[in-house]
């Protein structure tokens, strides 16, 4: 398993910008797929973006145009670049490695969007 931790979240107003960070434990973040989900109150944990080891990424259409995943393999670090953020961006937001053997999640960090 790897050990993910990610900061960057907090309260923000609508319009606004945030970038959450993810950092690995191992290097087999390098092999990995990373993800960000999130997940609001009441509702399941859904797919935000991910980036594969090729550096492929795929967003959810509510994110797409405004979100933006990359990572860093000398760092062992995934990013969210979140621009023009809406109320319904309002979530706790968690980071994911998978690899054929393993899936491992972060604590998650919250992102707040209100006025």
């Amino acid at each position: 398993q790897v050990q993910l931790v990610e900061s960057g979240g907090g309260l923000v107003q609508p319009g606004g910008s945030l970038r959450l960070s993810c950092a690995a434990s191992t290097s087999i973040f390098r092999r990995s797929t990373m993800g960000w989900y999130r997940q609001a109150p009441g509702n399941q944990r859904e797919l935000v973006a991910t980036i594969t080891s090729f550096y492929s990424t795929n967003y959810a259409d509510s994110v797409k145009g405004r979100f933006t995943i990359t990572r860093d393999n000398a760092k062992d670090t995934v990013y969210l670049q979140m621009n023009s953020l809406k109320p319904e961006d309002t979530a706790v937001y968690y980071c994911n490695a998978r690899t054929p053997l393993s899936n491992s999640w972060g604590q998650g960090t919250q992102v707040t969007v209100s006025s």
